[in-house]
């Protein structure tokens, strides 16, 4: 089990930081990883705050870059589902490079 704190420029950017820097300790190429762009879009405008959002985070490790999505009537655990899928897609990419990198993708139990 890790555990970290940070702040950061609101909810989203500590989480962003926090799971980065527990999961670096382990896998110092995830360091590499920037959020370079977040969206979010309100997908049930009539529910008002009881709306479903959708959150578009794109991601880069200086080569390349990529999307994912969470969707929730949370906004924070939808961008915590987006941050968990684009560092897990990260993950296996650098598992074809390194072994050693194949028991976190296997690990499901990333929690907050």
């Amino acid at each position: 089990i890790h555990s970290a704190t940070a702040t950061g420029q609101g909810p989203v950017n500590a989480l962003d930081l926090c799971l980065r820097k527990c999961l670096s300790s382990l896998y110092p190429r995830i360091s590499d990883v920037r959020l370079t762009d977040y969206k979010v879009r309100v997908l049930e405008p009539r529910k008002g705050t009881a709306a479903k959002v959708r959150v578009l985070v794109e991601w880069s490790d200086h080569k390349r870059s990529w999307s994912t999505v969470g969707v929730s009537d949370n906004v924070i655990e939808a961008s915590w589902s987006a941050m968990v899928d684009a560092i897990r897609l990260e993950l296996m990419r650098l598992t074809e490079q390194d072994d050693s990198v194949e028991k976190a993708v296997e690990d499901y139990c990333w929690g907050v």
